[in-house]
């Protein structure tokens, strides 16, 4: 008993058990006195398995290849989940990065829900740092807190019920507003709402500069149309100081212009600054000493005093100007196209710094705008001084005249004074213009304006109407007109002080009519035809006068527009027509020539003469078509002369300046030629020295083309104009032709008779023919042929005749008229 006490795991063979080895296992029972002896041989125990090894085995297979496969499913599900969670992690890095650095705003809100499941609110669950920044408030006052911490209004403003929206239908919505921060300040942001499960995601961006650059460009485009449509100087400069103003931050601004004298400054406009400063920025200085605004236009380079308190001298200037509490002056230098300085732009700003990037686009923007504005502002003054004043003398002109004089009447009229409208014109000045040129006869014109100007007051107006005619209006005078003489009187005398021109010394006098109001009338037309009237009676008595307008004069101005305007007519009306004066050669005592004179047969008056009509044509340019009339009739005539069997001859017509001048005229004498068949060598053309020295290049040129179809050419008058003679001998010209005032007085004139000498041997020695007019007594005919000139014209032989009585004189034989006759013939019609 005592050996089956034991137990053991190996089989061993009991004394009971015959000898085959068993697995015992003996125990006690408790509380009986009894001991349970279980025993199983090992073949016994080993049979089952042995009979099911196999499939233990098998299944055992099966188990471990299960177990190996769950340890790779496993170990997979772990490597991907630990690939996940590091994608995962990486994924919040770069979402937290790209949030960081993000140009927008991130905000993660929750739906706040009622009891109805409706949405009531938002809470914050995440925001980046622009968030931060745009809301104006830290991160940790974000999170968790109510959307209206950061959103103050967003209740009010539309921005829950859209959020709401988004939540509920998935639509992303998109909107801009200016949002105001804690801090007062406001900026513009974008927002785009997007749903996500339990809220929304709203990505915010700071617009603030697309929205400035927004109304930038629409103020520059007012600004640039307020421009383009003159509006004034000073409104354009403030709307551009105003936009300026409204981009940067705190700062006030003033446009300063250069004055006149290009030393000093003048405000041009300062909406934003005190009145205070507008009057003590007048008349600052420009140079390099100068205040930032007078030193930045001296360079033409900013200049920026970012702190004011380092620079006494500026916080005493903007102590006295009434400019507190900035702490930074900026001066911007407004240039021209070209380079110049026009004027400053000078900033007050309130934070001490230079101007930033941005401030610095929007300073270079409003220097550009104000350059274009100040320049389009000069050019219009300059247009309108040009329009309004002489370009040669710089004083007014006729159009300026009409404003001031019916302002000066106004004021007459309110006050009872008088106003005195004095019309000047210089006398001969056509002869100094004609003979020394254009270029004296201009110096001569702004020397005599500065002379006038100089005799007169401030408040009167001395006006250059064109040519060498003026007018001086005497501005608030004594209706009874005392103290005019002395003035007029001053006037005429300094004009007449010699003038050098050319390094020569000439006296130039003038011939004045005056009318005053409102004796001689009450408007300014009245008042300056009266004035004109006037003037062409103190010509009429002499030149070097002065005349005061009468009643008496008015009818002679009125009797001469009258006939000017009958004289319109008159070509029309074929009340014209030609007289023909012969041309004797003393040699052979033959006529050789004639020349083609012009007379008017008025319908009511008969005869006009041509010293009253001709001056008349010229005047009003009807001496062009008249003066073609002439010669087409003249042409016609010689060819019917010659068709007729007379012997050929010349026949001569005189050249007006206004025909000679006209592009066409080479032209319309071909033409007159070809119309008449005439031949170009029995055409003569009589020119004036004066005419000539208009243009003497184009005159010769002109000349020439002449002389190249076969027209011969003379110079009428020859003596009484100042030709130079040095040009005298390149004028393709065959004849000179003594006027008759040097003829007249022959033989008794001493010096007519030396010019008559002089002018005979010049055309000998330049193998020129010479003709004198106004031949009338035998006396003077002995005299010309003593002198070798042997070329007549007068009345000494004939007066001007008809064709027919010219074709009787040349078929009859040749002979002197007798004494009788002569002093019959000296009445000519």
């Amino acid at each position: 008993m005592r050996a089956a006490e034991t137990s053991s795991d190996l089989p061993v063979v009991q004394p009971w058990d015959h000898g085959v080895p068993r697995y015992t296992n003996l125990r006690e029972l408790q509380g009986f006195p009894l001991i349970a002896i279980v025993g199983l041989g090992q073949e016994e125990q080993l049979a089952q398995f042995r009979s099911q090894r196999h499939a233990y085995l098998l299944w055992a297979s099966f188990g471990s290849v299960a177990l190996v496969l769950l340890a790779l499913a496993l170990s997979r599900l772990s490597w991907q989940l630990a690939v996940s969670r590091q994608r995962a992690r990486r994924a919040q890095q770069t979402y937290f990065a790209a949030s960081e650095a993000s140009l927008d705003a991130f905000f993660v809100l929750r739906s706040e829900l009622d009891a109805n499941a409706q949405i009531i609110g938002f809470v914050v669950q995440d925001t980046n740092r622009r968030g931060s920044d745009l809301s104006g408030l830290p991160h940790d006052r974000l999170i968790g807190r109510s959307l209206e911490v950061a959103f103050p209004h967003f209740r009010n403003d539309g921005m829950l019920d859209e959020f709401a929206s988004v939540a509920r239908t998935g639509m992303v919505e998109e909107h801009e507003w200016v949002h105001e921060r804690p801090d007062a300040s406001s900026i513009w942001l974008h927002r785009q709402v997007v749903r996500v499960e339990d809220g929304v995601v709203v990505m915010m961006r700071d617009i603030s500069s697309r929205k400035r650059a927004e109304v930038r460009r629409a103020e520059q485009n007012r600004v640039l149309e307020m421009i383009a449509t003159s509006t004034p100087l000073a409104e354009v400069l403030s709307s551009m100081i105003r936009l300026l103003e409204s981009q940067i931050t705190g700062a006030v601004c003033a446009a300063l212009l250069c004055d006149d004298d290009g030393r000093h400054l003048k405000l041009g406009a300062a909406p934003s600054l005190p009145e205070r400063y507008s009057k003590q920025i007048r008349g600052s200085l420009i140079g390099p000493d100068a205040g930032p605004s007078g030193r930045a236009v001296h360079w033409r380079q900013p200049v920026y005093v970012p702190d004011v308190t380092q620079d006494a001298h500026l916080g005493v200037q903007m102590e006295s100007c009434g400019v507190h509490g900035y702490g930074a002056c900026w001066a911007q230098p407004i240039l021209s196209h070209d380079g110049s300085a026009l004027g400053v732009l000078t900033l007050f700003v309130r934070s001490p710094h230079e101007p930033t990037s941005d401030e610095g686009q929007a300073i270079a923007m409003a220097t550009r705008i104000s350059g274009i504005a100040i320049e389009r502002s000069q050019a219009e003054q300059r247009i309108r001084h040009m329009a309004n004043h002489d370009a040669l003398t710089g004083l007014p002109n006729r159009t300026l005249l009409s404003d001031r004089l019916n302002q000066v009447l106004l004021h007459a009229q309110r006050y009872q004074r008088g106003v005195t409208v004095v019309f000047i014109d210089l006398d001969n000045f056509k002869l100094i213009n004609d003979s020394l040129g254009h270029r004296a006869g201009d110096s001569l014109l702004k020397i005599v304006a500065d002379r006038m100007v100089r005799c007169v007051r401030r408040t009167d107006t001395v006006v250059r109407l064109g040519g060498d005619e003026f007018v001086v209006v005497l501005f608030d005078q004594a209706q009874d007109g005392g103290g005019i003489t002395r003035t007029i009187e001053k006037i005429r005398d300094t004009i007449r002080e010699p003038v050098e021109l050319n390094d020569q010394s000439f006296q130039v006098t003038c011939s004045m009519g005056l009318a005053s109001y409102p004796n001689d009338g009450l408007d300014a037309d009245t008042l300056l035809m009266n004035a004109d009237a006037a003037m062409y009676r103190a010509k009429e008595m002499g030149r070097n006068n002065y005349q005061l307008y009468t009643s008496e004069i008015n009818i002679k101005v009125h009797e001469k527009l009258r006939l000017q305007e009958q004289l319109r007519h008159a070509l029309a009306n074929e009340e014209f027509r030609l007289v023909y004066q012969p041309q004797v050669d003393l040699q052979t005592e033959k006529i050789f020539g004639v020349e083609a004179l012009l007379r008017w047969d008025h319908p009511t008056e008969g005869l006009v003469s041509p010293t009253t009509f001709i001056p008349l044509a010229e005047e009003t340019g009807l001496i062009v078509p008249i003066g073609d009339w002439v010669l087409h009739t003249a042409c016609r005539q010689n060819k019917a002369w010659q068709d007729a069997g007379i012997a050929p001859m010349t026949i001569s017509v005189n050249v007006s300046a206004r025909q000679f001048l006209q592009k066409e005229w080479v032209g319309r004498v071909a033409h007159a030629l070809a119309v008449s068949g005439l031949d170009a060598q029995y055409l003569e053309l009589e020119l004036t020295e004066s005419l000539i020295m208009q243009d003497l290049d184009g005159a010769i040129a002109i000349m020439t083309q002449l002389q190249a179809m076969g027209v011969r050419l003379s110079i009428d008058d020859f003596g009484t104009g100042y030709s130079s003679l040095s040009a005298l001998k390149h004028f393709p010209i065959v004849r000179l032709k003594i006027d008759q005032s040097f003829v007249r007085e022959l033989p008794d004139g001493e010096d007519n008779r030396a010019i008559a000498r002089a002018v005979i041997s010049l055309g000998r020695q330049l193998n020129l023919k010479v003709i004198a007019e106004g031949v009338e007594t035998e006396k003077q005919l002995d005299f010309l042929r003593d002198n070798d000139c042997h070329e007549i014209q007068g009345y000494h032989y004939s007066k001007p005749v008809t064709p027919r009585e010219l074709e009787q004189l040349l078929r009859e034989p040749f002979a002197w008229p007798s004494d009788g006759s002569n002093e019959h013939a000296l009445c000519q019609p």
